[in-house]
């Protein structure tokens, strides 16, 4: 999958890179849930059009409120996911001040139409874009009109659970991460939510109690659930073979040993041997119970077996 990254100055002199025509996903995409898998499908109706996805760095919200957002899919998590689905090329537009006052009709025709060279555009139905947010998915659909550009509106995607309706969303799948209900974030998502990270050199604390662990090196972007103990699946490389390997995953800051910094932390089943640099990929199952504080070694020796013997195996 191809990746162009370019300002709003320069991006005419980037064309040549594009892939184009295109016919391109535009949004956030934080996630790629189910909602946006769904946004994403009908690029792929022609086979003349490079399918592509249009988005925005930084994240518009961080923008606007000056503060670090922590994301469901980092970029390089995303490019990851979107290459599994099938796109081609990933387009990313600097979200600045310019872009911030950039009319709703000046996006569409001068980045969209003439540097982007978009053919097709398919979107949610609560798109909103331009200075102010004021243009919306009706008012996209009407501007490519004039250019002879078919708009592709998707609506909202919910799930029925309990007999109520939940809205997919990445702000609901953060709610659930953030709850301890990583099953419902699966739901929504259409996969186990993913931590992925490079095993570096820890305490060696876990070794010393029979519970050798994996210490993740997280990116600072990515969004992490509750602070506690999870069943996890992690893929394994060993001697150039995958596996997915069963575990237990801590996150939090080890108050046992008055550890003040987060740590992500993976104790895994039937497993010998050393991961160091490793890449993880790390999918959670299920919350076992909060992060807490134990009076000696022995004690937690003794829960970190209770909490393997809680593995869901799936």
């Amino acid at each position: 999958m191809k990746i162009i990254t370019a300002s709003l100055e320069n991006i005419s002199s980037s064309t040549e890179k594009i892939l184009y025509p295109c016919a391109i996903a535009l949004g956030n995409f934080d996630g790629i849930h189910k909602g946006h898998q769904q946004v994403i499908q009908p690029i792929f109706k022609y086979s003349n059009l490079t399918p592509s996805l249009v988005t925005f760095i930084p994240h518009p919200q961080e923008f606007f409120t000056g503060i670090k957002k922590q994301l469901l899919t980092p970029i390089p998590e995303k490019c990851i996911l979107l290459e599994k689905l099938g796109i081609k090329q990933l387009i990313l537009l600097p979200f600045d001040r310019e872009l911030a006052h950039l009319s709703a009709e000046k996006f569409v025709e001068d980045i969209l139409i003439k540097k982007i060279n978009a053919k097709f555009i398919s979107v949610g139905e609560d798109f909103c874009f331009g200075y102010q947010r004021q243009g919306n998915a009706k008012y996209l659909e009407s501007l490519a009109n004039k250019y002879n550009v078919k708009v592709s509106i998707t609506k909202q995607q919910n799930l029925t659970i309990k007999k109520e309706n939940v809205r997919i969303s990445s702000s609901s799948i953060r709610h659930s991460l953030s709850n301890g209900k990583p099953e419902l974030a699966t739901e929504m998502l259409g996969r186990e939510y993913q931590i992925i990270g490079k095993v570096i050199e820890g305490k060696k604390l876990g070794r010393k109690i029979g519970f050798p662990t994996a210490n993740l090196e997280i990116s600072s972007e990515k969004f992490l659930p509750k602070k506690g103990v999870y069943s996890v699946k992690v893929e394994v490389k060993n001697n150039h073979i995958l596996s997915n390997l069963h575990g237990v995953m801590n996150i939090g800051t080890r108050p046992t040993i008055e550890g003040k910094n987060i740590s992500v932390e993976i104790h895994l089943l039937d497993w010998k041997g050393d991961l160091y640099n490793q890449i993880l990929t790390v999918k959670l199952l299920t919350f076992i119970r909060p992060e807490q504080k134990f009076s000696s070694l022995d004690e937690l020796k003794k829960q970190i077996k209770l909490d393997c013997q809680q593995l869901i195996i799936k």
